[in-house]
């Protein structure tokens, strides 16, 4: 079997895969449940014993199919199995969920890319993404301000090659997951005014996020390329 054939072949099983899990979410009732974490938390427990490959199941669809907030469910996940367990899970999902998205751009190019990814956000990062690639890939998959999959599928057409990605998004994209992870494990066990104050911190760092997002990815982006001029 020839390559080109061997990536057809794959990225068929892949959109099979994908749409098999997406219809599994809504023909159960993932998407009506996702809106509330009680609801949620009840959801994934009714696929006791096997829970903990549902939980895996969504966090990957968050990287591949998205609008799912793999933050939020990492928290759930979290008052489920326990920091760490769902932390592994969540680590593993998003790893092979972000693999994924960087394999089918990888195969189907340029054109797929620029149909999927909104032109200005595809203009704002694709220069800067082929110039300082692995640096800048590193420091946006640190920072929550910046859209993580997008990243993965811009990647994907530029000439990375897939293991030094892998290990980009190895050592980069679980930091996030594993505070939202210890947030929820710990929410059990510490007192009221502790989860006060960790909600409060949460609640601030949204808001500057939000007010400052812009400005912190702006600054990160020119400084890389201010760097490419000398």
């Amino acid at each position: 079997m020839k390559n080109k054939e061997k990536w057809i072949l794959t990225l068929l099983l892949t959109v099979l895969l994908l749409g098999g899990i997406a219809t599994l979410l809504w023909r159960t009732g993932f998407f009506q449940a996702v809106g509330s974490m009680d609801a949620l938390q009840a959801y994934i427990q009714r696929w006791t014993p096997h829970s903990h490959v549902m939980f895996f199941l969504i966090q990957f669809a968050s990287v591949v199919l998205a609008p799912i907030p793999s933050n939020i469910t990492a928290v759930v996940g979290a008052l489920l199995f326990g920091t760490v367990p769902a932390f592994l899970i969540t680590a593993a999902a998003v790893i092979s969920g972000s693999m994924v998205v960087f394999a089918v751009a990888r195969v189907l190019g340029r054109d797929f890319a620029d149909r999927v990814v909104n032109a200005r956000l595809s203009d704002r990062y694709r220069t800067v993404i082929r110039t300082k690639r692995d640096s800048f890939l590193a420091l946006a998959f640190l920072f929550p301000f910046f859209p993580d999959d997008i990243l993965c599928i811009l990647a994907g057409v530029t000439d990375i090659p897939p293991l030094r990605f892998f290990i980009l998004v190895t050592l980069t994209r679980p930091w996030g997951l594993l505070v939202a992870c210890v947030l929820g494990g710990s929410a059990m066990s510490i007192p009221w005014w502790g989860t006060a104050l960790l909600v409060a911190a949460g609640v601030a760092l949204f808001l500057l996020g939000m007010k400052y997002g812009d400005r912190i990815e702006d600054r990160v982006i020119q400084a890389l390329r201010r760097r490419r001029g000398k």
